[in-house]
């Protein structure tokens, strides 16, 4: 690959938020120099249904010869970006609640409408199912978004979910690997540490990943979390033991690995977002998910990433894996093409609200 090339993609490591309700010029400059993997929607991007598929159009439109994700954190409960009229989906912890027959197939209704709605406005991606197993009642950022303190449990639900959200054409997204349920700190604010050792992180934290891998899955998030059974240094997103050593080699994930926002605290107070986004690549992220930046933040990001290939600290090896799983991704899912306002019509529908109404017994 030539440096004129790798300028002109180094964008496709990035996954950039953005302001305002339809794509703003700086956005449609940064994709001209340097391409993107995607955008991801907040809630300062969502009104109502026609302009989020308007919205989407635009972004779909900014990619060349090289697809868009066009993601969303939409998990339910405190994770919706889409409110009403979108159907209000109650936490996830609901899923998990009843028998097995009716985990199941309560788990593949609701993910069969998450994933009509989500289609109906354009988006290809969505960033779940959390596979944190909630084992600690003081952990402030999971909790309810866990299906389960049972690691069979999250393991069985998160699988019919990410299989039903997948055949629909929607990309699914385990996370927060190695596991972020048994800590009392929230990574958007601190660093959380999970002191566990590696036969009791095999025994539960992993075993939902690993039913995910099984399942399919196309996409895993890392969690800015340090281990120190897996790495007595490096967070989770930095860490090659955990991201290319554990995950893409022990347990064999051949998909796309996503850093969280490398604007949480756990990652913002210690390394400057450059010097943040170059060290997830190193470590084996093949996308980093830049939300809350501002685009010449983003830019400045970008920048870091073209001189640390230029220099040799991200090897070409590293480059050529990201873009091939992100390629072998996207091509798995481009034979299901979106449509927005398509089954606009099926937003918070009665049927849809039904199976919400069903969660909700749950709780």
């Amino acid at each position: 690959m030539s440096l004129r090339d790798l300028r002109r993609h180094a964008g496709r490591f990035v996954v950039a938020g953005f302001p305002g309700h339809s794509v703003p010029d700086d956005l449609r400059r940064m994709v001209a120099e340097f391409d993107l993997a995607g955008v991801i929607y907040f809630a300062r991007n969502i009104g109502e249904p026609l302009q989020v598929a308007e919205l989407s159009r635009e972004a779909a439109a900014l990619a060349r010869d090289w697809p868009f994700w066009i993601s969303v954190d939409q998990e339910g409960g405190r994770v919706a970006r889409l409110k009403a009229p979108f159907t209000i989906w109650p936490p996830a912890v609901t899923l998990g609640r009843g028998s097995t027959a009716e985990v199941e197939s309560l788990a593949v209704r609701y993910a069969t409408a998450l994933a009509s709605e989500l289609k109906a406005v354009g988006i290809n991606l969505d960033w779940t199912p959390v596979l944190d197993v909630n084992s600690n009642p003081s952990n402030p950022v999971i909790g309810d978004r866990s299906f389960s303190h049972d690691p069979e449990v999250v393991a069985r639900v998160g699988a019919a979910v990410i299989r039903t959200l997948q055949a629909a054409g929607i990309v699914a997204c385990g996370k927060h690997f190695p596991g972020h349920g048994d800590t009392s700190v929230d990574s958007h604010e601190a660093m959380p540490v999970i002191e566990h050792d590696r036969r009791r992180l095999d025994a539960v934290e992993l075993v939902p990943f690993k039913a995910a891998i099984a399942a399919g899955v196309a996409c895993m998030m890392t969690g800015h979390i340090l281990v120190p059974a897996l790495d007595e240094r490096a967070v989770g997103t930095f860490s090659p033991n955990i991201v290319t050593g554990l995950l893409k080699g022990t347990l064999g994930f051949p998909g796309v690995v996503a850093s969280d926002d490398m604007g949480m605290k756990a990652v913002s107070a210690e390394t400057p977002l450059p010097e943040a986004t170059v060290a997830a690549v190193k470590a084996g992220c093949d996308v980093v998910l830049l939300c809350n930046s501002t685009q010449d933040q983003q830019w400045e990001a970008i920048e870091a990433l073209i001189r640390a290939a230029e220099s040799g600290e991200i090897p070409q090896k590293r480059i050529d894996d990201a873009w091939r799983r992100q390629r072998e991704v996207k091509e798995r899912f481009r034979t299901m093409p979106m449509a927005p306002a398509i089954g606009i019509d099926r937003i918070g529908c009665e049927q849809h609200r039904a199976v919400a109404a069903e969660m909700a017994a749950f709780q």
